[in-house]
């Protein structure tokens, strides 16, 4: 059995089924990728995941059915979810948003200390913590997001497109810094658009069409694969 496990899963959204009877597995350690064009389903998967969606089928976490599970029980678990959009909270410093990532936390020191790594990974918030989130530029708001990810001290980081929207540059640095998340043991379960870059970083790589699994593999291997060129690469 895989650390993670979805078996079946189906999800709702006002009464509309909109994942069809999915089948995936996660390593504990490994850096795997849904990629998928826009509506397929991937931030659903990741909301399903999480427990923010009515779904069926089995969500099995270190053996754990997770499906009958609040939210918070999923980021007690070590389940933490770095949505698409940020979903920042604009009147609230950096600092302030970077802590809300730490709210069901009791261990000081270990906040102190992820606190400290945060500011390690992502230096340009620790000259930011006392701005406004909402004063921030795009990729400044991303690196926000992925540091209050951090916060919840992931063992399992699931990312809803964080290259959406942002400079080459800072894709980079953002990306580097999931690498670097995913060297250190943090398990990392990435949704992008951007299907280049999602099987440049990821070790496995599901493709979801129209809420359906319709291939798995490698990423090298499906980086060179026709019709993933063709579809998602720009290639012919």
């Amino acid at each position: 059995m895989a650390w993670l496990e979805i078996r079946d899963l189906k999800a709702f959204y006002h009464g509309t089924e909109v994942l069809h009877g999915l089948d995936l597995r996660v390593d504990e350690g490994d850096f795997v990728a849904v990629i998928g064009s826009n509506g397929a389903g991937k931030t659903t998967l990741l909301r399903s995941i999480s427990r923010l969606i009515a779904v069926q089928g089995s969500i099995l976490f270190g053996g754990q059915d997770m499906v009958r599970s609040r939210p918070r029980d999923c980021v007690r678990q070590g389940i933490v979810h770095c949505p698409e959009g940020r979903l920042l909270f604009p009147e609230m410093t950096v600092l302030q948003n970077l802590m809300m990532g730490a709210f069901l936390r009791r261990d000081t020191d270990g906040v102190r200390q992820d606190l400290e790594r945060v500011y390690d990974y992502l230096p340009t918030l620790a000259n930011r913590k006392n701005q406004w989130a909402a004063t921030l530029s795009g990729g400044e708001q991303q690196m926000v997001a992925i540091g209050r990810a951090i916060m919840g001290h992931p063992r399992l980081l699931t990312l809803d497109e964080p290259s959406f929207g942002l400079a080459p540059l800072v894709v980079n640095a953002i990306f580097e810094v999931i690498k670097r998340l995913n060297a250190e043991g943090v398990t990392i379960l990435l949704v992008e658009q951007n299907a280049s870059l999602a099987l440049e970083f990821s070790r496995f790589a599901y493709v979801l069409e129209e809420g359906r699994i319709v291939d798995e593999g490698l990423s090298i291997g499906l980086s060179t694969k026709k019709s993933i060129l063709q579809a998602y690469l720009g290639m012919d």
